[in-house]
Protein backbone atom coordinates (compact mmCIF):
# COMPACT_ATOMS: atom_id res chain seq x y z
CA UNK A 1 0.00 0.00 0.00
CA UNK A 2 0.97 3.38 -0.80
CA UNK A 3 1.30 6.42 1.40
CA UNK A 4 0.86 8.43 -1.64
CA UNK A 5 -2.09 8.36 -3.98
CA UNK A 6 -0.43 9.86 -6.76
CA UNK A 7 2.58 11.33 -7.71
CA UNK A 8 1.18 14.57 -8.15
CA UNK A 9 0.40 14.39 -4.44
CA UNK A 10 4.19 13.09 -3.73
CA UNK A 11 5.08 15.78 -5.45
CA UNK A 12 2.64 18.42 -4.06
CA UNK A 13 3.91 17.09 -0.36
CA UNK A 14 7.71 17.28 -1.14
CA UNK A 15 7.32 20.69 -2.15
CA UNK A 16 8.22 22.00 1.33
CA UNK A 17 11.39 19.98 1.03
CA UNK A 18 13.28 23.73 0.24
CA UNK A 19 16.49 22.74 -0.15
CA UNK A 20 16.14 19.94 -2.67
CA UNK A 21 13.54 21.60 -4.56
CA UNK A 22 15.52 24.76 -4.51
CA UNK A 23 18.22 23.47 -5.74
CA UNK A 24 16.66 21.29 -8.69
CA UNK A 25 16.06 18.02 -7.10
CA UNK A 26 12.65 16.71 -8.82
CA UNK A 27 10.82 13.47 -8.40
CA UNK A 28 10.17 11.87 -11.75
CA UNK A 29 8.63 8.54 -10.91
CA UNK A 30 7.39 6.41 -7.59
CA UNK A 31 8.09 2.91 -8.39
CA UNK A 32 6.66 0.12 -6.91
CA UNK A 33 9.22 -0.38 -3.40
CA UNK A 34 11.39 3.31 -4.84
CA UNK A 35 11.49 6.39 -6.53
CA UNK A 36 13.33 8.05 -9.41
CA UNK A 37 14.94 11.82 -9.00
CA UNK A 38 17.15 13.80 -11.11
CA UNK A 39 18.48 17.13 -10.94
CA UNK A 40 19.57 19.01 -14.18
CA UNK A 41 23.21 20.73 -13.20
CA UNK A 42 24.14 24.09 -13.18
CA UNK A 43 27.46 26.26 -12.26
CA UNK A 44 25.50 26.27 -8.65
CA UNK A 45 26.19 22.50 -8.61
CA UNK A 46 30.14 22.85 -9.35
CA UNK A 47 32.82 23.17 -6.58
CA UNK A 48 36.14 25.50 -7.33
CA UNK A 49 37.66 22.79 -9.39
CA UNK A 50 34.51 22.90 -11.61
CA UNK A 51 33.35 19.41 -10.62
CA UNK A 52 29.95 18.95 -9.05
CA UNK A 53 29.67 18.99 -5.51
CA UNK A 54 29.77 15.92 -3.68
CA UNK A 55 26.53 17.55 -1.14
CA UNK A 56 24.85 17.72 -4.50
CA UNK A 57 25.07 13.84 -4.94
CA UNK A 58 24.09 13.49 -1.41
CA UNK A 59 21.13 15.59 -1.31
CA UNK A 60 19.56 13.86 -4.68
CA UNK A 61 20.70 10.45 -2.94
CA UNK A 62 18.42 11.58 0.94
CA UNK A 63 15.43 12.86 -1.96
CA UNK A 64 15.00 9.56 -3.52
CA UNK A 65 15.51 7.58 0.03
CA UNK A 66 12.64 10.15 1.20
CA UNK A 67 10.03 9.90 -1.56
CA UNK A 68 10.64 6.13 -1.52
CA UNK A 69 11.13 5.61 2.08
CA UNK A 70 7.96 7.83 2.59
CA UNK A 71 5.79 6.30 -0.10
CA UNK A 72 5.90 3.26 1.84
CA UNK A 73 5.85 4.46 5.73
CA UNK A 74 4.93 8.39 6.60
CA UNK A 75 6.78 9.86 8.81
CA UNK A 76 10.74 7.69 8.05
CA UNK A 77 13.38 9.24 8.78
CA UNK A 78 17.38 8.95 7.61
CA UNK A 79 18.97 7.13 10.72
CA UNK A 80 21.91 6.37 8.89
CA UNK A 81 23.78 6.82 5.48
CA UNK A 82 26.65 5.22 3.59
CA UNK A 83 28.08 6.96 -0.24
CA UNK A 84 30.61 5.57 -2.52
CA UNK A 85 31.49 8.39 -5.28
CA UNK A 86 32.42 5.75 -8.33
CA UNK A 87 33.23 8.27 -11.30
CA UNK A 88 33.10 12.27 -11.72
CA UNK A 89 30.19 13.56 -13.36
CA UNK A 90 30.57 14.14 -17.59
CA UNK A 91 27.09 14.97 -18.12
CA UNK A 92 24.73 17.17 -17.70
CA UNK A 93 21.85 15.67 -15.51
CA UNK A 94 21.64 13.44 -12.48
CA UNK A 95 19.39 10.81 -12.22
CA UNK A 96 19.01 8.92 -8.46
CA UNK A 97 16.84 5.53 -8.48
CA UNK A 98 16.09 4.20 -5.06
CA UNK A 99 15.34 0.76 -4.35
CA UNK A 100 13.76 -0.94 -1.02
CA UNK A 101 15.94 -3.84 0.49
CA UNK A 102 14.36 -4.40 3.42
CA UNK A 103 10.93 -3.12 4.98
CA UNK A 104 11.01 -4.07 8.64
CA UNK A 105 8.75 -3.10 11.48
CA UNK A 106 11.03 0.08 12.54
CA UNK A 107 13.27 0.28 9.77
CA UNK A 108 14.11 -0.09 5.92
CA UNK A 109 16.98 -0.04 4.08
CA UNK A 110 17.63 1.24 0.35
CA UNK A 111 20.39 0.97 -2.24
CA UNK A 112 20.36 4.42 -4.33
CA UNK A 113 22.35 4.23 -7.94
CA UNK A 114 23.20 7.71 -8.75
CA UNK A 115 23.88 7.66 -12.89
CA UNK A 116 24.16 10.72 -15.35
CA UNK A 117 22.73 10.46 -18.82
CA UNK A 118 25.75 9.23 -20.58
CA UNK A 119 24.91 5.76 -19.00
CA UNK A 120 28.10 6.06 -16.17
CA UNK A 121 27.75 5.20 -12.34
CA UNK A 122 28.63 7.90 -10.58
CA UNK A 123 27.64 7.27 -6.86
CA UNK A 124 26.27 4.80 -5.06
CA UNK A 125 24.70 4.83 -1.37
CA UNK A 126 22.83 2.68 1.27
CA UNK A 127 20.29 4.32 3.44
CA UNK A 128 19.42 3.18 7.03
CA UNK A 129 16.02 4.87 7.52
CA UNK A 130 13.49 4.78 11.10
CA UNK A 131 9.71 4.73 10.48
CA UNK A 132 8.22 6.88 12.93
CA UNK A 133 5.13 5.52 14.96
CA UNK A 134 1.94 7.28 13.67
CA UNK A 135 -0.13 8.71 15.99
CA UNK A 136 -3.29 6.88 17.27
Amino acid sequence: MSEFHSLEEARAFFTQDRFATENGIVLEELIPGGSVCSVELTDRHRNAEGGVMGGVMMTLIDFAFAAAASNAHRPTVAQQSSISFLNGVRGKKLTAKAVCRKDGRTSCVYNVDVTDELGRDIAQAVMTGFKIPKAP
